[in-house]
């Protein structure tokens, strides 16, 4: 055969419609882009913000659309001009940040910040069971708004990785604020919160055996308190004790020895978790009026309702007041203290969390395909589903795992 002789396979593969003609299938991506809000937060003297620059950077980078309204990340130390550099666009209004597809929010919106969020949008901030109303939640479903509570969101293994972060903060800086106002300047007792030799040291009383009590508790340790821990959870007390490597005195809750070291104690922390919705009340007020002059309760617990029952809301602004001669503390959102701290811890943990749901196909498919994401749902289009917030309110809720399998 001749070197210009053409094979048979050749001039097969020269009639073009001969062989198949491929096409690459196209694969489809469930990937969605959000248009993120973050709104100034307007209410409790709230400093803290969602998102960081850095975070907003990221997000950005990959395909997502943030507004911020202009001096949100004040509070927190983040200038706007950060935001913009990151790819965010400043807005100047509540009504046009509102108009995000989901705001994103430190505090839960007012009743007027309510009414200016676009029917159907979606909604993740804190939710205050202590301060809840009923006209929050039936402003939310008339608008069909499905809210997020951050605080009641899970992580995959159960943890509650946002409470978990600001209860590490709280529980660090609880004691430089019972420093604060035990001292003379405040109108405290004039001692200092530790000891020294040949000093009595300061008594302190944690009610609650989390993670605000081990953080509390390890620094209350450093300064060389007496600490002394009630929870009414044995294994609580007990993982306390092997954390701190320390023996610390722990205690079920029993009224009688819990209001016999109350009238010893220099500080009180009140740090229970809600059960079923609500915090109760451990400490009575005769407890209360019992106690020293001048000694301090810092309630942790009040954005639940409180574990002390002379607990009032304080803020920021004005955080203590005088009951029983006894000094209250009872602010809220203490990671506000640390706004720059917190904000990136906060960050840290949504961030990862929105592009997860992004890759997922939105917030609802998330919602669906995630049981530990799904706890955090409170109201769905129009539908209470949050069964402590129903009970509380004597309202009715629907089973969101019906609701979802009901889109099908």
């Amino acid at each position: 055969m001749s070197k210009d002789s053409t094979s048979g396979f050749a001039q097969l593969a020269s009639k073009s419609s001969i062989f198949t003609q491929e096409k690459l299938a196209e694969v489809k991506r469930n990937s969605k882009s959000f248009l993120l809000g973050l709104p100034n937060e307007i209410s409790m003297q709230e400093k803290r913000i969602t998102l960081t620059p850095d975070a907003v950077e990221l997000l950005v980078n990959n395909g997502h659309e943030v507004w911020m309204e202009t001096g949100a990340g004040e509070g927190s130390k983040f200038r706007d001009k950060q935001y913009a550099d990151a790819g965010a666009k400043i807005v100047y209004s509540p009504e046009e940040i509102y108009q995000a597809d989901v705001i994103l929010k430190i505090e839960p919106p007012t009743l007027e910040e309510v009414e200016l969020i676009s029917d159907g949008k979606i909604l993740i901030s804190a939710i205050q069971l202590g301060n809840l109303s009923p006209d929050y939640i039936k402003a939310l479903n008339r608008k069909k708004i499905t809210a997020l509570d951050y605080e009641f969101v899970q992580d995959v293994v159960g943890g509650m990785h946002i409470i978990r972060a600001m209860s590490e903060i709280a529980g660090s800086t609880v004691m430089s604020i019972a420093s604060e106002y035990l001292s003379c300047a405040n109108g405290g007792k004039g001692i200092i919160l530790g000891g020294i030799t040949g000093v009595p040291p300061t008594k302190v009383v944690i009610i609650g055996a989390g993670t605000v009590a081990e953080y509390a508790a390890r620094v209350a340790k450093g300064l060389g308190a007496e600490i002394q821990v009630y929870d009414n959870h044995l294994y609580k007390l007990r993982r306390l004790r092997q954390t701190l490597n320390h023996q610390i005195y722990t205690s079920t809750i029993d009224t009688i020895s819990l209001g016999e070291t109350l009238k010893t104690a220099d500080v009180v922390i009140g740090a229970l978790r809600a059960e079923k919705g609500r915090t109760r009340h451990v400490v009575s007020e005769e407890m209360v009026a019992a106690m020293k002059p001048d000694s301090l309760i810092i309630d942790l617990s009040i954005d639940q309702g409180g574990c002390v029952a002379t607990s009032e809301l304080t803020s920021l602004k004005e955080p203590t007041y005088r009951k029983h001669e006894v000094i209250h503390y009872c602010v809220p959102n203490v990671a506000s203290r640390v706004a720059h701290t917190a904000t990136t811890a906060i960050s840290n943990i949504f961030t990862p969390t929105i592009l997860r749901a992004a890759e997922e196909g939105g917030i609802e498919e998330m919602i669906y395909g995630h049981s530990w994401f799904m706890k955090g749902v409170y109201t769905y289009k129009g539908s209470l589903t949050n069964e402590h917030i129903a009970r509380k309110f004597g309202m009715k809720c629907k089973d969101l795992s019906l609701l979802m399998a009901a889109r099908f």
